[in-house]
């Protein structure tokens, strides 16, 4: 009996603990997952401070923490990221890119021109693609475009160096 009392005289310094925990994992991850929890933490608190017994400001905190979780985290979201760019960078922007093929690819490799002015080391996953062969970028596998023909009736017609 004596434990339990002792742990509800100090619960305010458990949850304070439990609310620098979690802002600092907050500050870590930028979702507010975190900094949801730690709101429902300074819940219980309050009821601490306001004399709850220890049973009853865990469930305050839960409910808050949930309640927000569930209801002002999904809004707080979309507001955050309403102002993002959706254009695709890095290699997510080769994917789609069309080309030229430079020197032969087949599937153990060559390279295709992409039409950005890049040259990548390419393979094909099927069959063998001749220079000049008009391509379009399937995937990126490492340092390697993954192309497949833009239209399979393709011919060499202009200079692969284009």
């Amino acid at each position: 009996m004596e434990l339990i009392q002792t742990i509800e005289q100090y619960a305010w310094i458990g949850w304070l603990v439990l609310i620098l925990a979690f802002l600092v994992i907050e500050m870590l991850t930028l979702d507010f997952t975190f900094l949801m929890l730690s709101i429902g933490g300074l819940a219980g608190l309050g009821a601490d401070l306001a004399g709850a017994p220890i049973w009853l400001q865990v469930i305050i905190a839960a409910v808050v923490a949930a309640v927000l979780v569930l209801f002002l985290r999904p809004p707080l979201l979309r507001r955050l990221r309403r102002g993002e760019d959706p254009t695709p960078s890095n290699v997510d922007a080769l994917i789609d890119l069309g080309g030229r093929v430079v020197a032969t690819v087949s599937a153990h490799g060559g390279q295709v021109r992409l039409s950005n002015g890049d040259v990548w080391t390419a393979r094909t996953e099927s069959g063998e693609l001749e220079p000049g062969t008009v391509v379009t970028v399937s995937r990126i596998d490492g340092a390697t475009a993954v192309v497949r023909p833009a239209n399979p009736a393709s011919t060499p017609t202009e200079d692969p160096r284009a």
